[in-house]
């Protein structure tokens, strides 16, 4: 009888931020709900979030953005996703993001958003409803 594949997570710090308490935090409850997760570390750049999520073949990244940045890196994310062909990929975005800001990160591909304060259980069921099982045509 064949097991069904753990969820693999991509967590990630891109940018100058230096402070990864919260992405450690949320990188070790997923682990604890039974995902395999793959934390890069700090000063991450786009393409080797990417890169690594390809490697990784990831069903999910979760950036982890204190700094700011968000505007900027993420539109980056979505284009490098893009060119290699990774659409599938569900991209989750976490930290300090204004509200005003979570329309133009959905817009850009971001399929959730998490402040700090989300309960961890909320982001693991989004997760979890949201990855698609390998082979299944994305609509």
């Amino acid at each position: 009888m064949p097991t069904e594949r753990k969820i693999r997570v991509l967590v990630a710090k891109p940018g100058l931020d230096g402070h990864d308490r919260g992405a450690k935090v949320i990188a070790r409850a997923l682990r604890d709900a039974g995902m395999e997760v793959i934390y890069t570390g700090l000063r991450q750049t786009p393409e080797m979030i990417v890169n690594s999520s390809l490697q990784e073949d990831v069903d999910v990244i979760g950036l982890s953005i204190l700094s700011g940045a968000h505007n900027v890196i993420v539109p980056r994310v979505t284009d490098l996703l893009k060119q290699h062909k990774m659409e599938d990929v569900i991209l989750l975005v976490g930290g300090i993001i204004p509200e005003q800001d979570f329309a133009a990160l959905k817009a850009a591909g971001v399929a959730g958003i998490f402040n700090p304060g989300t309960p961890m259980d909320q982001i693991v069921e989004f997760i979890r409803k949201n990855v698609k099982p390998r082979g299944v045509p994305v609509a």
